[in-house]
């Protein structure tokens, strides 16, 4: 490994008194950087200590020395020192005034990516985490420079605070043939990189520090060309991108995602769940948790998506020894989920099994009252557990039979199928209905379940059929549906106008804004709709509140459409 730093040049824009304090320093070939504060004793730091240089603080005139001798201080505070990768960072106070120096050394180090030289050479985009401090910046300098010189490819570095160049027109040698953008004004940045695609048919584009959501847009853009992206980011692990709005598009982006039914069973998840949005601009992600240890994701995607559900992923550990030989080794996922963790309440992992279950030698129990040793089949065993599920424990309690107005028995009892208790609880509360909602399906006088549901449940068809008890089907799990159907199981006979709704059967939370939107609704149905048979449109709402005013509307046996981008879209309700 080869290191070269120019020190001298840097050493030579401080004051002489700072200058020979740093060369006496027996570690002076270490100097991470030098800061000057005004009024405040010079300090130098060092890889694991920082010590002050003599006892005399630095004054305006020791600042103005050294703001001399180095270039234009740009947008970003941030000036250097001509042909050299050394960068002077400047503090200023409310006026403008230059109050503060750092002066770091920059290095180029030769030999620093013989840890992930085979990721490079795959052509794939490239991204690298990690804390400030950690080398990325240098690390980036070698990759370009390798991509340009050993794999003859065409290299443009994309160079905002001339950090990875050098400061000056022409680059530092330790980027090799790679050639240097440079970017007027930081917040140009993202302009920047879609020119280069477009002017100079680069193979390699090279970022340091993407940190804004234009950035993060432009690296898309140019990934979707098919141009190897190589950039850094601010962040220790790829988790910190994931939590970050503004840059987690690097990684696919992140969305919540509202499953089926049926998905979420077989997911064994929440319904509402976290998903990768769109493929990463980056394909592989490479934490530099020090300067020779490097965590390497080389499939971003799969690394999202197992930490969406909690998981767990396996990244390699690359390390180099005292002789220079990388080693590798492969992490062991850790199987429990995290609670911590980033999708926490959106959608828990599977756990796996463990001990007997996860070997595969379990073996069937035992029938009861069979002879020792007579095993039941899984089948068997299975339509066993599946016939226990229809008859569920009831409280104690007799039932009360009481005669209805026609001679009916009330109340009846229901046994529910796929559809939501909550609001069949809710319809006959406020309707105040003679029903009773029931686990056991030997107790019950009728079933009621989803349409969607009774077609491929033959085993439920078949129970009802031994047990004689009607099955009454449901087009929609909605109030309108289910209120319909219960008043025709009791043998209401249904208006063809249907009267006025009583609004606390839409409600969900019953606070003020809904029950507002609601009575909206009404009134543009019983005073426009119905008697002018007028459209109308209603106020924005929000998806929540607009799916109880559908409902509300379907009541009347309407239709209604939403139309309109959020936050502004609303309902339309239109005459019969």
């Amino acid at each position: 490994m080869q290191i070269t730093d120019d020190l001298s040049k840097l050493l030579d824009i401080l004051p002489s008194s700072i200058r020979n304090q740093i060369k006496d320093h027996p570690n002076c070939d270490r100097l991470v950087e030098v800061v000057m504060d005004l009024g405040r004793l010079p300090e130098a730091r060092f890889p694991g200590e920082a010590i002050y240089l003599g006892d005399t603080p630095v004054s305006a005139s020791d600042l103005q020395y050294s703001i001399q001798r180095v270039g234009i201080f740009s947008g970003d505070n941030r000036a250097g020192i001509e042909r050299t990768l050394h960068r002077i960072s400047a503090i200023r106070n409310r006026t403008g005034d230059i109050i503060g120096l750092t002066c770091r050394v920059g290095r180029a180090v030769f030999g620093t990516i013989s840890m992930i030289r085979d990721l490079v050479e795959t052509g794939q985009s490239l991204l690298l985490l990690g804390r400030p401090g950690v080398g990325k910046t240098t690390a980036l300098r070698e990759i370009a420079r390798v991509l340009a010189d050993d794999f003859d490819k065409r290299v443009v570095i994309i160079d905002t605070s001339n950090e990875i160049a050098g400061d000056g027109d022409i680059p530092h040698p330790a980027i090799g043939r790679a050639r240097r953008m440079q970017v007027a004004a930081p917040e140009l940045q993202h302009k920047v990189m879609i020119e280069a695609v477009e002017n100079h048919m680069p193979e390699v584009i090279v970022i340091d520090e993407i940190g804004t959501e234009l950035e993060a847009l432009a690296a898309r853009t140019i990934a979707e060309r098919g141009v190897q992206l190589v950039g850094t980011a601010h962040g220790n692990q790829i988790e910190n991108l994931m939590k970050n709005p503004t840059l987690s598009d690097l990684v696919g982006g992140i969305q919540a995602v509202t499953l089926g039914d049926d998905e979420a069973r077989r997911r064994g998840s929440q319904k509402t769940v976290l998903e990768r949005k769109a493929p990463p601009t980056f394909e592989i992600a490479i934490e530099m948790l020090e300067r020779q240890k490097w965590v390497v994701h080389d499939d971003v995607a799969y690394t999202i998506d197992i930490l969406l559900r909690n998981g767990q992923p396996n990244p390699q550990v690359r390390t180099v020894d005292e002789n220079g030989n990388v080693q590798i080794t492969q992490e062991e996922p850790d199987l429990t989920p995290n609670p911590a963790s980033f999708g926490r309440g959106m959608g828990d992992m599977i756990q796996q099994p463990k001990g007997w279950r996860a070997s595969g030698k379990m073996t069937p129990v035992a029938t009861f009252g069979s002879k020792k040793g007579n095993k039941l089949s899984s089948v068997s065993e299975f339509d066993r557990l599946l016939d226990a599920s229809w008859s569920q424990p009831e409280p104690k309690g007799d039932k009360v039979r009481v005669p209805g107005p026609n001679g009916e028995d009330f109340p009846v009892y229901i046994y529910p199928y796929g559809i939501g208790r909550s609001q069949l609880e809710q319809v006959i509360e406020v309707l105040n209905l003679p029903i009773v909602l029931t686990k056991d399906l030997d107790s019950a006088d009728v079933v009621v379940a989803l349409r969607s549901h009774l077609k491929n449940q033959s085993k439920l068809r078949q129970v009802a059929k031994a047990r004689q008890v009607p099955i009454h089907g449901i087009k929609s799990n909605t109030i309108p549906q289910i209120t319909r159907t219960l008043q025709r199981l009791l043998g209401m006979d249904e208006a063809k106008t249907p009267e006025t709704a009583d609004l606390r059967l839409f409600t969900r939370g019953s606070n003020d804004d809904e029950l507002e939107a609601l009575e909206e609704a009404r009134l543009a149905v019983e005073q426009i709709v119905l008697p002018k048979g007028q459209p109308v449109e209603l106020l924005p709402r929000s998806p929540k509140v607009r799916k109880m005013q559908h409902e509300l509307v379907e009541h009347y046996r309407l239709q209604s459409d939403s139309f309109g981008e959020e936050p502004n879209r609303r309902l339309r309700i239109y005459p019969a």
